[in-house]
């Protein structure tokens, strides 16, 4: 448990100008109406370029056509598994962000809240590119307003990222391995398996070294600030040591909640559900085509597609995915016939299903915000008039 579990800022005042600057910055992502409209017109023409434009250079032009020959029940499965992919997803939020059950923070960040910021950050990750920064504001932004102190909610964003991104890393090992071994069927590519698995499994390995960061890292720096002839280079390498202490402090937290036998199954339950969730919207997709694909390699290639998401997109990850996804079944032998039009159908039903109902949620998510704004203010005011104790 990390130390500032469970403690809200309610007893005094938030930082105003930063909260300020973070709430007008969300705000501006949706504001924007001429931004807006740019990224609409900019996904349409990456996917023109991608699902037309392409399949005609490569001699593949009835992608579209095939498209509407899709079984209509499988679509319908699909999309059924996005919604548990989305409910996934807010379990898991609420079991990492939310704290521990007995915190007046998890109490707060209810399902009906979670499901607010999961929602509300996914559109604006997917309206606005900068490797997701739309979705990393408007979390940090309604975690602080919820009463979280600005390292506490740093360090819970990063243990949702270490449990999440966990389960992603160690599939790619897992059947990655596998189906180089031959233990599961598929076709086993040195390039779609061993390497993105020795590629996982060295990330792990730096994910966990990082856990061994001492906690007092910044206090020990500091003590070398206390006189001497480095004083000046140990303040300096005390204020750098804070984005390293954060991050290990938010791996311990994953790990902490991990052994907690109610939240850990919650985070672990949401991280591995959010998952599969996909890979069984992705696998509905390729049903509906008619494309029979082996389970390890719908897994294997899922996960080696989105890595393309560190790829630089200028819309949001539109573009970079579905070619990194495309490009991996081709690379399994899956035929190109087939992966087309799944990956279209998937990427619509996972990428761009998320976006109306988070627009939706992020102007409820400010209703939600000002509630517990004034919440805050009532709180203060009753400790300026209560009268001290003697």
């Amino acid at each position: 448990m990390t130390q500032d579990e469970g403690r809200t800022d309610f007893a005094g005042t938030p930082e105003d100008d930063e909260e300020a600057i973070d709430e007008g910055a969300f705000a501006a992502l949706f504001g924007d109406r001429r931004r807006v409209v740019g990224v609409v017109i900019a996904f349409l023409l990456v996917v023109v370029a991608i699902y037309v434009l392409l399949p005609r250079v490569i001699g593949f032009e009835d992608v579209l056509v095939r498209i509407g020959q899709a079984t209509w029940y499988w679509l319908v499965v699909a999309l059924a598994a996005t919604g548990v992919a989305f409910a996934a997803y807010v379990a898991l939020f609420r079991g990492i962000l939310g704290g521990l059950s007995q915190s007046e923070i998890f109490n707060r960040l209810d399902l009906r809240a979670s499901y607010q910021i999961t929602m509300a950050g996914l559109a604006a990750t997917r309206l606005f590119s900068a490797a997701g920064a739309g979705g990393i504001v408007v979390t940090y932004w309604a975690l602080r307003h919820a009463g979280l102190r600005r390292r506490t909610a740093a360090a819970r964003m990063v243990a949702f990222l270490v449990v999440m991104y966990s389960v992603y890393l160690g599939a790619l090992v897992i059947f990655g391995v596998l189906l180089r071994t031959g233990v599961l069927p598929g076709m086993n590519p040195v390039g779609g398996t061993i390497v993105p698995a020795a590629i996982a499994g060295t990330l792990i390995g730096v994910i966990l070294m990082l856990a061994l960061i001492p906690a007092d890292i910044e206090r020990r720096l500091r003590r070398l600030a206390e006189g001497g002839r480095g004083e000046r280079a140990a303040r300096i390498a005390a204020k750098l040591a804070t984005g390293p202490a954060t991050v290990a402090g938010g791996v311990r937290t994953a790990i902490s909640y991990l052994r907690h036998p109610r939240q850990g199954a919650l985070a672990v339950g949401g991280a591995i559900g959010f998952w599969g969730a996909n890979i069984a919207t992705l696998w509905a997709s390729f049903e509906a085509f008619g494309g029979d694909v082996p389970f390890a390699v719908l897994v294997q290639g899922f996960f080696l597609g989105m890595a393309a998401n560190l790829i630089p997109s200028p819309a949001g990850g539109v573009g970079s995915v579905d070619a990194g996804m495309i490009a991996a079944f081709l690379l399994f032998g899956v035929p190109s016939e087939i992966v087309f039009p799944a990956v279209l159908v998937y990427r619509v039903m996972a990428f761009w299903a998320p976006i109306p109902p988070g627009v939706i949620a992020y102007f409820h998510l400010r209703r939600t915000v000002a509630g517990w704004d004034e919440q805050r203010a009532a709180y203060t005011s009753e400790s300026k008039v209560m009268p001290a104790a003697t």
